[in-house]
């Protein structure tokens, strides 16, 4: 019998199974919807349903930036399990995804999963990955950048990805020193670029608590403003990029790592998902 549109389309949102399951279902079942349902179960298809309410802490992180470093993108793609976050398939899926961001550049997940991909749309793709799979599979964060100079860097194993977004136009050398970056960002996850990045409420508690240290150790009060700004500026060297030190050579800050590499280069923002 003929299966109308209309029909693969009710029985997907009854499902959340693929359309081309759907479509089967329905013609091995002579358009019966009930035993339309029972036929996905069977097949191991009446899956995103079903796992709605799982946790899914593992996936894969990718950044990806165009060829003229001007747009990058960061993609996250959840699965529940490790097995399935290192499975060739669900990475190259995960890289796929970040191709079509990149190359669409969405303003939101939402906008994201509209976006069409090989004849359906991206939110139709990982309803199918679900069911082939058979675990909750989802794209859960997203970030578009844009700027005159992105480098992007995925961590080992796809568990962590950053975008960093430098001033000086892209060259080899910067490019080199930009993944330097990155990876200082990975490894030691910085709060703002410099000091003027941190959240205002931040240093007014890293105050606080250094004064409360420096009373609880006997120190004078008319000192204890004094020494809670000491201790902001070891916050700072600890917890801003330019002013840590540099993962690779200890001898000197991020900062000072870049200028070497290039007169005047600079972070101006960074982007750093992880699971």
């Amino acid at each position: 019998m003929s299966i109308s549109a209309a029909d693969v389309n009710k029985l997907r949102q009854m499902t959340g199974a693929g359309m081309m399951d759907c479509k089967k279902a329905l013609q091995e079942t002579n358009g019966d919807f009930e035993a339309a349902v029972d036929f996905l179960r069977k097949k191991g298809a009446k899956i995103s349903a079903n796992r709605a309410d799982r946790d899914a802490k593992e996936g894969a992180i990718i950044a990806k930036t165009s060829s003229d470093r001007k747009t990058g993108v960061i993609v996250q793609l959840s699965s529940e399990t490790d097995f399935v976050a290192k499975n060739e398939d669900f990475v190259a899926f995960a890289h796929k995804l970040a191709e079509v961001a990149l190359a669409n550049q969405p303003e939101s997940i939402d906008a994201f999963k509209a976006l069409a991909m090989d004849g359906a749309t991206v939110g139709d793709k990982i309803t199918d990955q679900v069911a082939k799979i058979g675990e909750k599979i989802d794209v859960v964060k997203y970030e578009l950048v844009k700027g005159d100079n992105l480098v992007a860097y995925i961590h080992a194993g796809n568990r962590l990805g950053v975008l960093v977004s430098m001033n000086n136009a892209p060259s080899d050398a910067n490019m080199v020193a930009g993944k330097d970056a990155a990876m200082q960002i990975a490894a030691l996850n910085p709060v703002g670029v410099d000091k003027e990045d941190v959240d205002p409420t931040v240093i007014e508690r890293e105050i606080a608590i250094g004064m409360d240290q420096a009373r609880a150790e006997g120190k004078p009060e008319n000192m204890l403003e004094k020494i809670a700004q000491g201790k902001l500026g070891k916050f700072y060297k600890d917890n801003t990029l330019l002013n840590q030190e540099f993962v690779k050579d200890g001898s000197k800050t991020v900062a000072q790592m870049l200028n070497e590499a290039e007169s005047g280069l600079s972070v101006i923002s960074f982007k750093r998902i992880s699971l």
